[in-house]
């Protein structure tokens, strides 16, 4: 792989940029919104999730800075872990306090990379593609940063192998052949049907849209400055009062709610007379539907992949996956089965990209189980719902070493915590109690209290929860070390 020219400056620094804001409806019930595609692993390559993938795939580039991420607030501190599973210290997670699309968000981390008269060669990622050929993938990072060098915006375009409707395409005005390396974009077209979608893939100028960009910041400024001026001035308001903790930046929501919900396709790719496409052909899939999940997955000599404990027989080009139960197929055929602890999705491998039209009906219907999964994850660790009632509920906690819960209190229900494994630490009101396996407590309703993990292994209780209410909302928080309020 070659290496950034030497007259490149070394202040000139490559710094990724992941948007990581998507709810991966599409890949419900596996993916929630408490819980999107990005974080999960989907690889049969490793055991990394796809935003861990994301910054793990351009090791090996020449001047690598720590990632801007841009995510809500709800994930910030799944982001965090992740990134600490790797050791990566990103260089600030950005907080939407809502969704404004891809131009303002870019905006953002422009404007956090300018200071300083620090002027770097952004590359924006999306945190839920896969990429198979990461050495061709950097290899074309350089050669953009060539571009982007004189004052150029580039965008990847994904060579098609077939006439996909679920991804935008890319026009170019030259026809991608041996000797053409890039190209001046004409037009993006947004998930074309099927039968515009068949022309486009016999027309060499046309590559689906990656998503994928290289420039520098000020290059990116400048353009968005001209077409969408008051995205800069909102985004620079909501900097300026934007407040910091941890690695977390949240944004001020009253000038960030000002910004329009705009990608930067058609904030500036689409009119600037800078932009230029590159195609890429590197194993590039967004992971946008089952579908695609099952041809980016290993399979057997019969089509199928399996991700659980199964028995088949007769079964062709299905993709299995499950968390607990054994799953038996019998003569079935380009299905998609994914069982989880509370929701069965069974769908015809051609039609999944109407999943996301189911979650849209659970959300109408108020059902729980098209956002939340039974078990969640928090900064200290996860629980898991194991079983309930009206009044009663059990769960799982998982609570990592030196982690701690908030100092807080419920109005509505009291508590009963058995240790399974560990040493847990229990403030109750004034008094303080150590735990070992097999002892337990109760918590009673309106008690000031905290569990901790002092031991050095990861701690694990039960807890039976009792009340007229056993919402996540009751919660009043004193302290808390995470910064979360209530």
């Amino acid at each position: 792989m070659g290496l950034i020219p030497e007259k490149f400056n070394k202040k000139n620094k490559i710094l990724p940029v992941i948007l990581s804001g998507g709810s991966g409806t599409r890949l419900w019930p596996l993916s929630r919104a408490c819980f999107p595609k990005q974080y999960l692993n989907l690889s049969d390559e490793n055991k990394s999730s796809l935003i861990q993938n994301t910054f793990l795939r351009l090791r090996g580039l020449k001047n690598l800075e720590k990632p801007i991420i841009i995510c809500n607030e709800e994930h910030r501190f799944i982001v965090a872990e992740q990134m600490r599973q790797i050791k990566v210290n990103p260089k600030s997670i950005v907080l939407e306090p809502f969704g404004k699309n891809t131009a303002p968000a870019i905006a953002l981390a422009a404007l956090i990379a300018k200071k300083n008269n620090y002027d770097p060669f952004m590359l924006i990622l999306s945190a839920d593609h896969q990429i198979k050929d990461n050495n061709t993938f950097k290899e074309k990072i350089i050669e953009a940063i060539t571009f982007a060098n004189e004052g150029k915006l580039i965008t990847f375009g994904t060579v098609p192998n077939g006439p996909e409707t679920g991804y935008g395409y890319i026009e170019a005005y030259d026809e991608f052949k041996e000797n053409v390396k890039s190209s001046p974009i004409k037009r993006f077209v947004e998930k074309p049907p099927e039968s515009l979608a068949k022309e486009f893939i016999k027309d060499k100028r046309f590559t689906w849209n990656s998503g994928i960009f290289v420039f520098k910041a000020s290059t990116y400024l400048n353009e968005l400055k001209i077409f969408e001026p008051k995205i800069i001035e909102n985004c620079k308001k909501s900097l300026k009062n934007s407040s910091t903790d941890l690695n977390f930046n949240r944004i001020k929501p009253k000038y960030f709610e000002n910004c329009k919900n705009i990608s930067i396709d058609n904030a500036v790719m689409e009119k600037t007379k800078k932009g230029i496409v590159i195609p890429l052909d590197v194993g590039w899939s967004d992971i946008g539907s089952w579908k695609s999940v099952w041809e980016n997955s290993k399979k057997d000599e019969n089509g199928n992949s399996l991700n659980c404990k199964t028995i088949i027989k007769k079964t062709n080009n299905c993709y299995i996956r499950g968390e607990n139960r054994l799953v038996v197929g019998i003569g079935i055929k380009d299905l998609i089965v994914i069982d989880t602890k509370d929701a069965i999705l069974i769908a015809d491998k051609y039609s999944t990209q109407l999943v996301k039209d189911v979650v849209r009906e659970l959300d109408k219907c108020s059902y729980n189980e098209g956002k939340f999964n039974k078990q969640m994850f928090r900064p200290w660790g996860n629980y898991t719902s194991v079983v309930e009632g009206n009044t009663w509920q059990v769960k799982r906690l998982e609570i990592k070493s030196g982690a701690s819960l908030s100092l807080q209190m419920h109005h509505h229900r009291a508590e009963h915590w058995v240790v399974v494994d560990g040493i847990a630490k229990v403030e109750i009101e004034d008094d303080e109690s150590i735990l070992n396996k097999n002892e337990s407590i109760y918590v009673p309703l309106g008690a000031k209290h905290r569990l901790s993990n002092p031991g050095k292994r990861d701690l694990i209780l039960i807890e039976v929860q009792s009340g007229n209410y056993l919402g996540e909302d009751d919660i009043i928080r004193f302290e808390d070390i995470y910064g979360r309020g209530n």
